[in-house]
């Protein structure tokens, strides 16, 4: 084993060894994935590969932010490599760290740590180094900070937060007669108001007052019920070989909520994410649930659009959310010129992410949400709240963006969702399934 001891003196277990070259095929995949030699380094430029997950307009401004960060530090040159989103790409993560060749940075949904940092798949961040690069704690709100870490170590920087948020049709909302003087959406403050909103939306929209997309994506459903039993003031606890700990009644009160809402009047009985955003986008609805990350698709259709955060219906202010956060994979030799050229990218990239809240999210880095510019950002600035009312993931190896979890909620709500179950019997299949999880031990 003393040949796979890195530079930390720290070791890959036999287990991560055996598991990366069995799914590596003694490291072909990940030798793929990443690349060797090339342009760069015969002209002495120092490559730095970084995995990400972002497509799309996302994937346009993170371009942009690496060429920036390219330009601004001639000694390296920093990779980008694409991967789809979810399972398959922290799959091939979690395979390329095991086997020795993964990128010297990548990008983590911040929910997706818990299930990486106790098996030694991607090392901690040096406070030291970061300070250096002019980063430290002060920097990111508590809440944010704090979920970087593992075992009083910082595992993830996050570049921001994306909340589920609410859009709406400020014309429409104009002449159902909603807007407060300010020119704001009227505030409820109870399920039977958000649904009464709903239903002047209607009226003028001839179609829906809501839209929201859900069939066959569990991150949908779930980012909507999630935000909804947080506003109960309620928790999920998921302990390895224990069975999980919820309040069934919170979360029964949600999904009967979620499924009231899919009447064909305020909201279309079923339909997917893509029908939901064009019939909002075409005018067809008042409101949208859904990510921030959608507001270029908003402000390409040049649709009159305000945002807030989801109404807090249940007393308790709750808005679900992930970070996209950087994290160091875990290297077999570390190659501490190419580490300190990835802590100056990521500072970099972070220091500049007033570029990254133009796609709707919200920079996880403070002096960039308290500048002049981020105030003049609309309608981002009255959606930035959420980054206070966070609410993450409750935390397992399992659980987060992009996991089958995900998936297992679908298999058992969607046909709660569509009025063929009730949400107690939903509810009871998810915990089911859920409590076998609990029983298995983390694969990687």
């Amino acid at each position: 084993m003393k040949q796979f001891e890195s530079l930390t003196g720290k070791q890959l277990s036999r287990r991560q060894l055996l598991t990366g070259s069995a799914l590596l095929g003694g490291g072909l995949l990940a030798t793929s994935l990443t690349g060797c030699g090339g342009a760069a380094q015969a002209t002495g430029v120092r490559e730095i590969g970084f995995w990400h997950l972002l497509s799309g307009g996302d994937g346009t401004k993170m371009q942009t932010m690496i060429a920036n960060a390219n330009q601004a530090n001639p000694g390296f040159k920093v990779h980008p490599t694409v991967l789809a989103w979810g399972p398959p790409y922290y799959t091939k993560l979690a395979m390329a760290s095991a086997g020795g060749r993964p990128p010297e940075v990548a990008i983590m949904h911040a929910s997706r740590v818990p299930g990486y940092a106790p098996g030694g798949l991607i090392e901690p961040w040096d406070l030291g180094l970061l300070a250096e690069n002019g980063i430290t704690p002060e920097n990111f709100a508590p809440r944010i900070w704090e979920k970087g870490q593992q075992g009083g170590k910082v595992f993830s920087l996050a570049l921001d937060s994306h909340p589920f948020i609410m859009f709406y049709n400020t014309d429409v909302a104009a002449k159902a007669g909603l807007l407060e003087g300010d020119g704001q959406l009227h505030e409820v403050s109870s399920p039977n108001e958000f649904k009464a909103m709903a239903l002047e939306m209607q009226k003028v929209t001839k179609a829906h007052g809501l839209s929201f997309g859900y069939l066959n994506l569990g991150s949908q459903m779930w980012r909507l019920f999630y935000t909804l039993y947080k506003q109960h003031g309620a928790e999920i606890v998921l302990t390895p070989g224990r069975q999980m700990e919820a309040d069934r009644d919170a979360a029964i009160e949600s999904l009967e909520f979620m499924a009231s809402l899919f009447d064909d009047t305020i909201a279309a009985k079923s339909g997917d994410i893509n029908t939901g955003i064009a019939e909002f986008v075409r005018g067809d609805s008042g409101m949208l649930f859904s990510g921030g990350w959608e507001l270029p698709t908003m402000k390409k259709a040049k649709l009159p659009v305000d945002a807030v955060t989801i109404p807090t219906l249940y007393g308790t202010p709750a808005s679900y959310a992930d970070s996209h956060s950087f994290v160091l994979p875990r290297q077999l030799v570390v190659d501490e010129v190419k580490r300190k050229d990835a802590y100056k990218f990521v500072s970099d990239v972070l220091k500049g992410s007033l570029l990254w809240a133009e796609a709707g999210h919200i920079p996880a880095f403070q002096p960039v949400v308290q500048s002049p510019a981020y105030g003049q950002l609309t309608p981002q600035i009255h959606y930035a709240n959420a980054a206070d009312i966070i609410a993450y993931d409750p935390e397992a190896w399992f659980s987060g963006s992009g996991s089958d979890w995900q998936t297992y909620f679908a298999e058992h709500i969607q046909n709660v969702l569509l009025g063929r179950d009730k949400a107690s019997a939903g509810w009871d299949g998810f915990v089911a399934r859920t409590n076998d999880l609990l029983s298995r031990p983390n694969p990687v």
